[in-house]
């Protein structure tokens, strides 16, 4: 490989096992993601929004003098409506893996599903209130059957309100009262925007971004939330699990199986078959010691917090994973999985397997899941690697030598709990710790890789500056995996974190950055965001908290319904990247300056992410004097100075800001 092409590796990435990866692909002729970004350039026009395509007098570019379309539709109506229905599809996304969970809850309540069972009983009943299920005197199966029901019905309701806008705290609620944005409906408000933007119907750019809020509204609180509730219910509510994560995980000795996807319904099984002794013992047969789970993208954190299963990478590692040569299957289920990655097993021995009846890809091996019969299906998935195994070629293996360490799994359950105990949990620690100015804010960073710009670099450059500045940092998704892979999600490391942020993790014994789970768990964000708020000292309102959301990688349409349901809740938001509404100087100020007059939030789209964060803590300090509090000082609770105990600890324990390599 050229110098030249090795600098160009270093461009892509900041993980050095991910450019060891990216070398051996080169060498052997495989194209990855990263290639395809370099040789496949964005169309400018649709890049920005201006492109429409959604009748066949078009499509209609909307560049130089060409200002309106064929039917006279205008840049701002055309960039307004394809937001629009990036919105849509996001929050449909998200929502139908909430529906599929309620019914698998159901199956499971009459028995027709018997491998899975209510791990979490309280849970159960908490849902069982915000859906108005009666409790007393009732088994916790005939409470999961109606709960399940319930659930169902929010899909489906056409009049009123979904029931989970109440956990939001009653000024938000009141503001989406006035503004007409209340969602009535999880899937009304889905069709409804797909009817709106269809060729002449909604050409008014604001009302047509109006009911993206309502829309991204019934996926935060609505779809994504009932999902990881029932999630909860089924497979335990999670708490602090140790794990490791990095391609170092990897074995040359054992069946390595790697999901990827978003079903925990799916993954869930997985493991337990893959602890199987029988099946143990049949990898033992075919030559392998025996069977190494890992995980990929948001299946790997669903995984992670409830069991701690490694994760081996993030979105962009599902190729260079196959590109190891040691994977001898992958399966699969829905959302962010490269048609690609089949293309580079053809290379190898690798089965990709997919299992989804919403998911297929032409080539790879099919095996569909059935929750009746989940266990079955599980472990006939895992004898398909076992029996792959011999077929793998040591001469084609390369497994970089890095692993890091993290502490996963801080549902908003486990957060409360951890300030106060069983019988004082409570946000109030928190709220005093921000109030008294230890804590400057909070931010939510969250969300994709994107091979536009340097893998994890923008992840990673954020939640340093925001801890570093005593901002806490909550994540999920492959934004948690980023952490993960520099040590950023364990409490000894501490080097980044500004003194305030420093003691209160160590006082409590949790990172700086706590990691809450897949992308559809981003609603437990906004669960803590409405304790915060309704715990008192920091206003009635979300918007009145000194917080902030990113995403600083986002690549999908369920990123943008995420970011648009965190700006409706009242959490001002910087998306990195680009813009897709950038071609419209009109629709970027309705969703900046528009949305922040009447939601109290703004939806910006930055790809400087080191001007995000300065912008971020000028919003958290704007914020903290709204509120009247003490101005930020970071010297206050302690000098430069200071000493905190663990400064000179031995070389042993790893170092934030640099891979380890160690097995």
């Amino acid at each position: 490989m050229t110098e030249e092409k090795k600098e160009a590796k270093k461009r892509a990435t900041i993980d050095p096992a991910v450019i060891e990866i990216l070398e051996k692909a080169e060498a052997e002729g495989i194209s990855t993601a990263f290639d395809r970004a370099e040789t496949t350039k964005p169309c400018p026009i649709g890049h920005e929004g201006n492109c429409c395509k959604i009748c066949f007098m078009g499509p209609c570019r909307l560049t130089g003098k060409t200002t309106v379309g064929v039917c006279g539709a205008t840049i701002e109506t055309v960039a307004a409506r394809n937001l629009a229905r990036e919105i849509a599809s996001g929050a449909a996304a998200h929502s139908d893996h909430g529906r599929d969970m309620a019914h698998t809850l159901i199956a499971a309540a009459e028995g027709e599903a018997p491998d899975y069972k209510i791990k979490d009983e309280k849970k159960l009943k908490a849902v069982a209130r915000y859906l108005e299920v009666e409790t007393d005197g009732r088994s916790k199966e005939e409470i999961a059957l109606e709960v399940g029901r319930k659930a169902l019905a929010e899909f489906g309701r056409q009049e009123g309100e979904i029931l989970y806008v109440k956990r939001a705290p009653q000024k938000r609620q009141e503001i989406w009262k006035k503004l007409g944005i209340t969602p009535r409906g999880i899937d009304r408000e889905i069709v409804e925007t797909l009817h709106r933007t269809h060729m002449g119907n909604d050409q008014d750019a604001e009302h047509i971004l109006d009911h993206s809020l309502r829309t991204c509204l019934g996926d935060g609180w609505g779809g994504s939330m009932l999902s990881t509730d029932i999630s909860d219910i089924l497979f335990g509510t999670p708490g602090p699990v140790a794990a490791r994560s990095g391609f170092g995980i990897l074995k040359e000795d054992e069946v390595n199986v790697v999901v990827h996807g978003h079903e925990p319904t799916l993954s869930e099984m997985i493991v337990v078959a893959a602890s199987d002794p029988e099946l143990i013992e049949y990898a033992k047969s075919k030559g392998a010691k025996g069977i190494n789970l890992m995980g990929i993208c948001c299946t790997a954190n669903e995984i992670l917090m409830r069991q701690g299963v490694p994760v081996v990478g993030d979105f962009l590692s599902q190729e260079l994973a196959i590109a190891t040569g040691a994977i001898d299957a992958m399966i699969v289920d829905i959302q962010c999985i490269m048609q690609g990655i089949q293309a580079i097993a053809e290379k190898y021995h690798t089965k990709i397997i997919t299992t989804s009846p919403k998911a297929h890809i032409t080539g790879a091996m099919r095996i569909e899941f059935d929750e009746h019969r989940a266990l079955e299906i599980a472990k006939q998935i895992i004898r398909v690697g076992i029996d792959n195994f011999p077929n793998r070629d040591k001469k084609k293996v390369l497994i970089p030598d890095y692993i890091d360490h993290l502490v996963a799994g801080f549902s908003h359950e486990y957060i409360a709990y951890m300030q106060g105990g069983i019988y004082r949990e409570s946000f109030r620690p928190l709220n005093d710790a921000i109030m008294q100015g230890r804590i400057r804010g909070a931010a939510g960073v969250v969300g994709c890789n994107n091979p536009r710009v340097t893998h994890t670099d923008p992840h990673l450059y954020v939640v340093k500056e925001l801890i570093k500045n005593d901002v806490l940092v909550v994540t999920t998704g492959c934004n948690a995996i980023a952490c993960a892979k520099q040590g950023l999600l364990t409490p000894e490391v501490m080097d980044f974190a500004g003194p305030g942020l420093r003691e209160v993790c160590q006082t409590i014994g949790v990172p700086p950055v706590l990691h809450m789970g897949s992308c559809v768990d981003n609603s437990r964000i906004l669960t803590v965001l409405a304790q915060c708020a309704t715990e008192g000292g920091l206003g009635e309102d979300i918007s009145d908290l000194p917080v902030a959301g990113f995403a600083p990688e986002w690549m999908s349409e369920k990123a943008l319904s995420i970011g648009a349901y965190f700006v409706a809740s009242g959490v001002t938001t910087w998306m990195g990247v680009g813009s897709p509404v950038a071609g419209s100087t009109e629709v970027t100020r309705i969703i900046t300056e528009g949305w922040k007059e009447k939601v109290g939030a703004a939806y910006y789209f930055e790809p400087d992410h080191e001007k995000a964060v300065q912008e971020a803590l000028a919003h958290i300090d704007a914020k903290r004097k709204a509120l009247k509090l003490e101005e930020y000082n970071p010297t206050r609770y302690a000098k430069s100075d200071t000493y905190f105990p663990g400064d000179y600890a031995s070389d042993e324990v790893f170092a934030a800001g640099s891979y380890s390599r160690s097995k």
